[in-house]
């Protein structure tokens, strides 16, 4: 039996959601519907690609993450993407002075 292809991001998108609230995204099925809820009024190309990217991640014609960033240009352009987690986890390791 074939295996479903997989519209799992290697590393969830985080974006500001209502009042600023961090979510991440982490499935191309994730950003298609948040990006379907966005406001047709202010769609634009970029959107558009965005949408038809994870379509095509969720049939298994694209990797997933190919979509991913798609949806992260998107959301950067529009002030919704949120600091990378990873990278703001990291530098919370640090002292106040840089040091460890």
């Amino acid at each position: 039996m074939a295996q479903m292809p997989s519209d799992e991001f290697e590393r969830p998108v985080v974006i500001l959601t209502g009042l600023g609230i961090p979510t991440a995204v982490s499935t191309a099925m994730e950003a298609y519907m948040f990006l379907t809820d966005w406001p047709k009024s202010e769609r634009d190309a970029v959107h558009s690609l965005a949408c038809k990217s994870c379509l095509a991640a969720m049939r298994g014609d694209i990797e997933a993450d190919t979509a991913r960033g798609l949806f992260a240009s998107w959301a950067e352009k529009n002030d919704i993407l949120a600091l990378d987690a990873v990278a703001f986890a990291g530098s919370r390791r640090t002292g106040p002075h840089g040091t460890a």
